[in-house]
């Protein structure tokens, strides 16, 4: 019995090298979308603790990050800003960024609608 214990001790470190080695040759796929900034200030924006134009400031800063490294924003990140902008009355900014929204993900085209016809 102890032989059989020990040979398959034996046979599980060789397994737990090779996974180890496996797991270490995995190459790490970019990210399609930089969320870098964003994902914060929705959750700043639903705790209610920061104001607005604060939070507008801090996603259009993580938008110049964005273009500057050469990325792309995130689904919901321009009608994350509009919505912004049209709770500080900036109306022309508002439609602006939720039509790039609409253009950029066609599938958000029914929402983008919705709330551009809240803004006439």
């Amino acid at each position: 019995m102890i032989m059989k214990i020990q040979k398959l001790a034996g046979l599980a470190l060789p397994g737990a090298v090779a996974c180890a080695l496996l797991t270490g040759c995995a190459t790490k796929t970019a990210s399609l979308y930089q969320w870098d900034g964003y994902q914060p200030q929705v959750y700043e924006y639903f705790k209610g603790q920061e104001g607005v134009p604060g939070q507008i400031a801090a996603l259009e800063a993580a938008r110049e990050k964005v273009y500057a490294n050469d990325k792309t924003l995130p689904p919901g990140f321009r009608a994350h800003l509009g919505i912004l902008y049209a709770s500080v009355g900036k109306g022309a900014e508002a439609r602006q960024q939720l039509t790039e929204e609409k253009e950029r993900f066609p599938e958000s085209s029914a929402y983008m609608d919705f709330l551009l016809s809240k803004l006439q």
